[in-house]
């Protein structure tokens, strides 16, 4: 048994001498090679590292050598017999398909997006055959296995020089044969006709012994020859010859009037149309001959075919119509002969678009107004509900934009996912696109959209355009519907939310000066500020009013929350304690000085790199900071934490796991005295004043600027200063 695998490269096709190497690699590496000055036959093996020294040499050069050292091999171990087996299997199965459309002269197929014009397809003639010559001092064998009873791999490639080969491989991996593929000659009528040899296509015509209908290729007759090349005079005598096969087809489903209007032969068509070819029958994929002539652009083509009355409505199997192939190309002549014949202007394709839609999407401005002058609507909508301004808007057609508002075309129409024009500029970032739609668009109909378009622009850092919105006036507190916020799993709802968490500070600062709140987020903007790091965020957010004491509804504390994510950035969570954040909570213990019972940590989505305790008991009661300070991650600086916590609390104990974690090290020992009661009076007083004054009222005290600054923990006492 054997089987077929057909081994090309993607792309170019082309075999290179790296590639060459790749392929023979295995091959050469296992050979036992003498080198020149050696004194003997027993060199060192050809390793993958030793390619370089042969970079000089051509293709031709390399396949020989990898031929004449496959031969020298006697014997080659199971492991690298299987290991050259994978690699090759891995080659074949990649480029088989690749080798298959080459051998066919296919072109590759492309994938098509929702509103995006598909890439033509054309059926290709068999290609011209090359003549290639191989010879070898010492080939494997000088004749290829017998296919009927060959057990391994046949694989087809072709090198760097364009020259095709084929290798045949036992099942374990080893090479058998190699040789240039057999070339299969092309039938001398065909050959005439590549060549526009018009008196030998009519001697051969005529031939008793000639068939025409019998295809070089699958469904390829020598009519399609004719019309690929444009053979107009050997395309009248084969009709003359046989004039049943003028509406023959390809694999592809192509008559010879489309394979003609594919390559724009328009002599062709025109003998062809004179010949009885129905213009009317498409290819495969329902392309008609007038589409094809639309996809080509061919104004002169497209005339012959609307002078023998073919249809302009019909569609492709994407429900493309000529006039829509045309308006991608902005061809005004073609748009106009086919509106005279009958072509209908909002006929939509499968996406529901029509005409004008793609016009806008493709920035296409002449073939805009065109349609808009022959009566298109401006205010078509798509399947999914996204208008011509839409479209434009995201595309960023500016004089699109411009020329669609100009015509009425309606700014507030949303589309199924709910968003406005306005919405998918600011996204895009488009600044003048922007700027024109802010005055058509109705602040009402955005807020029932459920999202504002400051969201948009501050979740993508368009900060111009965030800074244009907020001087339009636009809410800088406005929220995300509920449907929108459970579509994340932070539940967010504030533009700066979004603005803190990309680490946007100026457009937390834009959004801040303009009346921003920093706290309806369920999940703090200053938490994750504070998880981050981002110092200067967090001063921006405290400056403006952040609450540092806020807790987490879905994940209690009996602290300040933003402590989880401070504690191990002491210069941060010194400053959040010196600006009102309560350090007494974290004092607060049920258990007191009796055991704690064992910890339970699960993973938290808060921060990748810590853990933190499951809630002990009833979820109302919330995690307590001798708890949350006790997880692996966090109980290393316990001591530190302890210690800057101390200054700003009075008379404490502390309860039997804080008391643990300073008995764990050493250095900590003066912690635990320092939390020993009585605390100096000095520090009661301190503490007493910030409580009855408050902190922001302490520069109006006429006190020395030293005590001020003793009383916002900056520095030592008057009595203890140099």
């Amino acid at each position: 048994m054997f089987r077929y695998d057909f081994v090309d490269l993607p792309g170019e096709k082309r075999l290179t001498c790296s590639c060459l190497f790749q392929t023979f690699g295995p091959v050469m590496a296992s050979a036992s090679v003498s080198r020149p000055g050696s004194g003997g036959s027993g060199g060192s093996a050809l390793a993958f590292e030793d390619y370089s020294l042969y970079s000089n040499l051509t293709d031709d050069e390399l396949l020989q050598l990898a031929i004449e050292r496959s031969l020298t091999e006697t014997q080659c171990s199971g492991a690298a017999a299987v290991q050259t087996a994978a690699v090759q299997t891995a080659a074949v199965q990649t480029a088989a398909v690749q080798t298959a459309r080459l051998q066919d002269n296919v072109p590759e197929p492309t994938s098509t997006s929702r509103y995006q014009r598909r890439t033509p397809s054309s059926q290709n003639p068999p290609a011209a055959q090359t003549s290639a010559t191989y010879s070898s001092p010492n080939p494997p064998k000088e004749k290829p296995p017998d296919l009927k009873t060959f057990n391994g791999t046949v694989s087809r490639f072709m090198t760097g020089s364009g020259k095709r080969m084929v290798a045949y491989y036992k099942n374990d991996g080893s090479l058998v044969h190699i040789a240039p593929e057999p070339e299969e000659e092309e039938e001398p009528l065909f050959r005439a006709i590549r060549e526009g040899n018009a008196n030998k296509v009519r001697a051969l015509a005529v031939c008793p012994g000639t068939n025409l209908m019998l295809p070089s290729k699958p469904g390829w007759l020598a009519i399609h020859q004719a019309a690929w090349f444009g053979q107009d005079s050997c395309l009248r005598m084969l009709l003359s010859a046989q004039p049943g096969m003028v509406n023959k087809r390809t694999s592809r489903g192509e008559t010879p009037l489309l394979v003609a209007v594919s390559r724009v032969q328009l002599g062709c068509v025109q003998v062809l149309l004179e010949n009885g070819a129905d213009p009317e029958i498409p290819n495969y994929e329902k392309e008609t001959p007038l589409y094809k002539a639309c996809e080509r652009n061919s104004a002169a083509i497209v005339a012959a075919l609307l002078n023998h009355g073919v249809a302009v409505n019909t569609r492709c199997i994407q429900g493309w119509t000529a006039l829509q192939e045309t308006v991608v190309r902005s061809n005004l002549e073609i748009c106009d002969m086919l509106l005279k014949a009958g072509a209908k202007l909002n006929l939509r394709n499968m996406y529901g678009i029509t005409p004008l839609f793609t016009a806008a999407q493709n920035g296409q401005m002449a073939a805009l107004r065109f349609l808009i002058k022959h009566g298109a609507d401006v205010n078509t909508q798509a399947d999914d509900g996204a208008t011509a301004l839409y479209e434009a808007a995201k595309m960023g057609h500016q004089e699109v934009v411009q020329m669609l508002l100009s015509l009425k075309a309606d700014a507030n129409k949303p589309g199924k996912t709910g968003m406005l024009p306005l919405h998918i500029a600011a996204q895009r970032g488009s600044d003048a696109i922007v700027s024109m739609l802010i005055p058509v668009t109705s602040k009402a109909r955005v807020r029932r959209t459920g999202i504002s378009p400051l969201h948009l622009a501050a979740e993508r850092n368009r900060d111009d355009v965030l800074e244009m919105l907020i001087e339009a006036g636009f809410d800088v507190n406005a929220q995300l519907s509920e449907e929108r916020t459970r579509l994340y799993e932070d539940r967010r709802s504030t533009a700066l939310y979004f603005a803190v968490i990309n680490n946007n500070t100026e457009a937390a600062r834009m959004l801040l000066a303009a009346g921003a709140d920093p706290n309806l987020d369920m999940f703090r903007p200053l938490m994750v500020a504070s998880r981050m790091g981002c110092i200067q965020i967090v001063k921006l957010l405290v400056e403006h009013g952040a609450d540092i004491n806020a807790a987490i509804p879905t994940h209690p504390t009996t602290f300040p929350a933003v402590y989880m994510f401070s504690m191990k950035y002491l210069p941060l969570f010194k400053y959040l304690l010196d600006h009102g954040g309560h350090a007494l909570p974290c004092f607060h213990c049920r258990y007191g000085g009796r055991p704690h019972p064992p910890l339970k940590t699960s993973r938290s989505n808060w921060n990748e790199d810590a853990d933190r305790p499951a809630a002990q008991g009833p979820v109302t009661r919330g995690v307590q900071f001798c708890e949350m300070i006790s997880v692996p991650s966090i109980c290393r600086w316990a001591g530190p934490i302890i210690d800057v916590l101390l200054d700003y609390v009075g008379h404490v104990t502390l309860c039997s796991r804080l008391m643990e974690h300073l008995d764990s090290y050493s250095g900590w020992s003066a912690i635990k005295e320092k939390a020993a009661p009585p605390r100096p009076l000095l520090q009661l007083c301190r503490l007493r004043i910030l409580q009855l004054v408050g902190r922001r009222k302490l520069k109006r005290l006429p006190l020395p600027g030293g005590l001020i600054r003793f009383l916002k923990h900056q520095e030592l006492p008057p009595d203890d200063e140099s």
